[in-house]
C-alpha cells in the first residue's frame, strides 16, 4: 500500500511538473511560431502555435535577405556581441583582481573600500542614470562606443562574488608560490585564479547576461541609430519608430534572437553556475 501511494504521489508530482513546464514554455513557443507568421495572421491568431500560412519574411528582414535593410537588426546584433564580449572579459578580469585584493591584501582603508562596494550594490541602477550621463558628457565620450563600454567594465556584485570565493580558499595554498619567489599577481594568476573556476563561470554568466540585456545605460549614453544594440533596437521597433503596422513577427523574431545566446550560455554552464552561487552564498 505504501509503495502504491508513493507511486501515485510520484506520478502526480511529474504531472504537476509537466503542467508548469507547459505554462512556462508556451509563451516561448508562441514567440517562435509568430515569427513565422504574416502580420495579418499574427494579429488575427496571436496564440496559435501553427503558422498559417507559413511565412519567413520576418527572418529574411532580420538577416537582410533580399536587400531589405530598413530594420538593421544585424548591425544591432554585431554591436551587442562586440560590447558583450568586451564587457564580460573585462569584468571577469577586473572583478577577480579587485576581489583578490580585498580578500588577501592588507592595506589601510580596506574595510571602508569593501563597505563602499556593498553600498554600491544597494543603490538602484536607475538612480545612477543621470550621474552616468553627466560623466560621459564631461569626459567628451557621449554617443560613442567608449561611453557604452567604459562604465560597465567593473561591477560591484562581481567584486563581491569573487571576494567571497577567495575568502573560502585557504591561504596555505599560496605559500608554496611565495616561497618560490612568485609575486602577488603571479600568485593570483597562476595559483588562486585556476581554483576559482566555479565562481568565474558564475561571474561570466552574470556579466554576459547583464551586458547583453543592458538597456538603460545605453539609452542615456547614446543617441545615434548605428550605436543601437539588440535590446535598444528592439525597444525602438516595439515603439513603432521603425515602421507602421503591428510587425509582430519581426518583433518576436528579434526578441527570440535576443533570448537565445543567454539561454544557451546558462544551459551550457548551469551546474557550475549553481555550484559557484552556492559556494559564494555559503560564505556570505
Amino acid at each position: 500500500m505504501n509503495h502504491r501511494t508513493k507511486g501515485w504521489k510520484l506520478i502526480l508530482f511529474y504531472v504537476v511538473l509537466v503542467l508548469f513546464s507547459v505554462i512556462y514554455l508556451y509563451p516561448f513557443l508562441i514567440q517562435i511560431a509568430t515569427s513565422f507568421k504574416t502580420d495579418a495572421a499574427a494579429t488575427d491568431n496571436p496564440l496559435s502555435l501553427v503558422p498559417s500560412p507559413f511565412d519567413a519574411t520576418a527572418w529574411k528582414r532580420i538577416f537582410g535577405i533580399g536587400g531589405d535593410t530598413s530594420v538593421p537588426i544585424m548591425r544591432w546584433l554585431t554591436n551587442s556581441v562586440v560590447i558583450t564580449l568586451v564587457v564580460t572579459a573585462a569584468r571577469v578580469f577586473f572583478d577577480s583582481l579587485a576581489g583578490y585584493a580585498l580578500s588577501r591584501l592588507r592595506f589601510r582603508g580596506r574595510g571602508f573600500l569593501f563597505g563602499t562596494v556593498l553600498a554600491v550594490m544597494s543603490v538602484p541602477g536607475v538612480a545612477l542614470l543621470i550621474p552616468k550621463f553627466l560623466m560621459v558628457s564631461y569626459l567628451g565620450i557621449y554617443d560613442t562606443y567608449s561611453a557604452m563600454v567604459l562604465p560597465l567594465l567593473v561591477d560591484a556584485a562581481g567584486v563581491f562574488i569573487m571576494k567571497q570565493f577567495f575568502d573560502s580558499i585557504p591561504v596555505s595554498v599560496e605559500e608554496a608560490a611565495r616561497i618560490d619567489g612568485a609575486g602577488v599577481f603571479r600568485t593570483f594568476w597562476s595559483v588562486v585564479l585556476p581554483m576559482a573556476r566555479p565562481a568565474l563561470i558564475t561571474l561570466t554568466i552574470l556579466s554576459f547576461q547583464g551586458s547583453w540585456n543592458e538597456f538603460t545605460h545605453f539609452l542615456v549614453t547614446t543617441q545615434s541609430p548605428e550605436l543601437k544594440t539588440l535590446v535598444t533596437g528592439l525597444a525602438s521597433l516595439a515603439s513603432g519608430d521603425l515602421g507602421a503596422g503591428s510587425q509582430y513577427p519581426l518583433k518576436l523574431g528579434a526578441a527570440l534572437l535576443t533570448t537565445i545566446p543567454v539561454a544557451l550560455l546558462f544551459f551550457a554552464f548551469q551546474r557550475q553556475f549553481v555550484r559557484g552561487a552556492n559556494e559564494g552564498g555559503d560564505k556570505g
